[in-house]
């Protein structure tokens, strides 16, 4: 079905969940508009707007930095965050279900926050990040706590091959009983894409077993990438 939800535009949800089963992840139409990209990549230097600053590099995390954004969310990074989680959600409950596992998220994405908060996740998870020409990130899980929604969106905020070259987002996957699998997608200014947080059920003779899933960004060759990514549960 193709609908359009608050700021989202018109996206055909049924295509996405079924892209995002096949390779775990799945690329959104644009979301933002060039100038809305280069107002978020601006707030960068706004130190007021973050809670915290990481430095790759310094725990070899791969080389660059990000910023965790500090409520009150910006009005952009909130509004795309509330739109996306009931989209989100049916696939994430039916990942659940294949897997056997349980299915915490209510329909209420500040129901599923303060969920969170009692786990003592309470801190803004939302993330800018800034790379420059040699910098890149290591593959790993944005996992905060025990409480974990399945799927997270990252945003490109600057033109690949214009802006900077290289860059590409990485998805490698540890597939049962066989060698990894890598994707590469270059994200175009604007547009999103749909990942897996942690893991994604794939058919086993068994029936269904979870695919551990790590994710990264591949090395910045020259000019600067900004990212914006979307977690929907809070951190510790």
């Amino acid at each position: 079905m193709t609908t359009k939800t608050g700021p989202l535009p018109d996206i055909d949800w049924t295509a996405l969940a079924e892209e995002i089963d096949a390779y775990g992840c799945a690329r959104t139409p644009q979301l933002l508009s060039p100038a809305e990209c280069r107002a978020i990549a601006g707030l960068y230097d706004d130190h007021e707007r973050f809670r915290s600053t990481v430095d790759m590099a310094r725990h070899r995390f791969g080389s660059g930095q990000y910023r965790y954004f500090a409520e009150p969310l910006p009005d952009v990074v909130r509004e795309l965050r509330a739109a996306f989680y009931p989209r989100l959600l049916p696939i994430a409950r039916d990942w659940a279900g294949r897997l056997g596992r349980p299915a915490p998220w209510p329909d209420d994405l500040g129901e599923w926050l303060e969920i969170c908060h009692r786990a003592g996740q309470s801190r803004s998870a939302q993330i800018l990040l800034r790379y420059g020409p040699g910098d890149w990130n290591a593959l790993h899980r944005d996992l905060f706590g025990d409480a974990v929604f399945p799927l997270q969106v990252v945003i490109g905020l600057d033109r690949p091959g214009s802006d900077y070259t290289g860059g590409e987002f990485l998805l490698v996957e540890q597939r049962p009983r066989a060698q990894s699998r890598g994707t590469a997608t270059a994200l175009p200014q604007g547009h999103g894409l749909v990942f897996t947080t942690r893991d994604r059920p794939v058919r086993s003779a068994r029936g269904w077993s979870a695919s551990p899933v790590r994710h990264g960004v591949s090395t910045v060759r020259a000019g600067r990438r900004h990212t914006l990514g979307l977690v929907f549960h809070d951190a510790s």
